[in-house]
């Protein structure tokens, strides 16, 4: 089998992870796979210099980017060197994307992306925290900004930092199998459970922290029972408030309808569940609240575009404990 090329862009105040995440999936795919070759994997730079990530640390490239001549997959990683980069850059990674089977960015490399006019008329993602300056600069890109990763054709871009890690395993698992990919991902102490259209955040951590104790009370009520009467009016009993008073708090201060959190906190339980454990579906769906099998194949569709058994299939912990 020939070897996969693939070219990592260095530019000055890149994101290291954003570098040496992917790189490290690559490389252990080559042990795990069998196959010593199965990627080869070049750093570059314009004029072949070293750079300074944001966080300072010195990364001292492969090759001049100038003089590459191709790449199978053609990967650019984020970090503050996207804000005003060179346009020396951003036209070379256009010239080598023309050429490249894949093209794929980490973070805040969507706009490198979208500045050589890769990401117009596509679907992508980026960094939660950059997604709406992405369509505002961008408008003709669509982006979406749950997503840890989105594949578009031949162009992915994932969302900040760590999903460089998802989205190269996603890759791995393509070209060399999922077994291959399970490897890495347990000697990376990873979980190759986070599919593309997972959302970036959990609702806890998507959510705000309430400010007022009650409603924070009625937060760590909800994640605790999914099982109980989450209705409006029980959490507000719990919370001493008139339902349409919570309702408003609770979304002013959460910044989410208490359904929407609901939903949210129910759906992440089920997920759990049906990666840790050997429990039936239907035992799931009560124990998290949907009462029905059906009510829970609903949301698992409606959501992750996969219904509770098929999840599972994909994505379930093995009972030794291994993803």
């Amino acid at each position: 089998m020939r070897a996969r090329s693939v070219v990592i862009v260095l530019h000055e105040g890149v994101q290291s992870l954003d570098v040496t995440g992917p790189l490290e999936v690559f490389a252990g795919a080559n042990a795990a796979s069998g196959q010593p070759d199965a990627y080869r994997v070049t750093t570059a730079s314009l004029g072949g210099g070293p750079v300074r990530s944001c966080s300072g640390l010195r990364l001292l490239p492969d090759a001049d980017l100038a003089e590459v001549a191709a790449a199978h997959t053609l990967l650019v990683p984020g970090g503050q060197g996207t804000e005003d980069p060179d346009d020396a850059l951003v036209a070379r990674i256009r010239e080598l994307a023309g050429r490249a089977e894949r093209v794929v960015s980490v973070c805040t490399g969507a706009f490198l992306l979208a500045r050589a006019g890769l990401l117009s008329g596509r679907r992508a993602t980026t960094h939660w925290a950059y997604c709406e300056e992405l369509a505002r600069r961008f408008p003709d890109i669509a982006v979406d900004p749950d997503p840890i990763h989105v594949r578009d054709g031949h162009v992915a871009t994932s969302a900040g930092v760590t999903a460089g890690i998802d989205l190269a395993l996603a890759l791995v698992e393509e070209d060399l199998g999922r077994e291959t990919a399970l490897l890495i991902a347990r000697h990376l102490v990873v979980f190759l459970r986070r599919p593309g259209n997972q959302a970036q955040f959990s609702t806890q951590l998507a959510a705000q922290v309430a400010a007022r104790q009650p409603l924070r009370e009625v937060q760590r009520w909800i994640a605790e029972h999914p099982d109980a009467d989450l209705s409006v009016e029980a959490l507000a009993r719990r919370s001493a408030l008139s339902p349409r008073h919570f309702a408003r708090a609770f979304a002013a201060e959460v910044g989410v309808t208490p359904g929407r959190y609901v939903d949210g906190v129910r759906l992440e339980a089920a997920r759990r569940r049906l990666e840790d454990t050997d429990d039936g579906i239907e035992e799931i769906a009560r124990s998290c609240g949907y009462g029905t099998p059906e009510a829970m194949r609903r949301a698992f569709v409606r959501t992750l575009a996969a219904p509770p058994a098929e999840y599972r299939r994909r994505f379930r912990t093995r009972p030794d404990g291994g993803p």
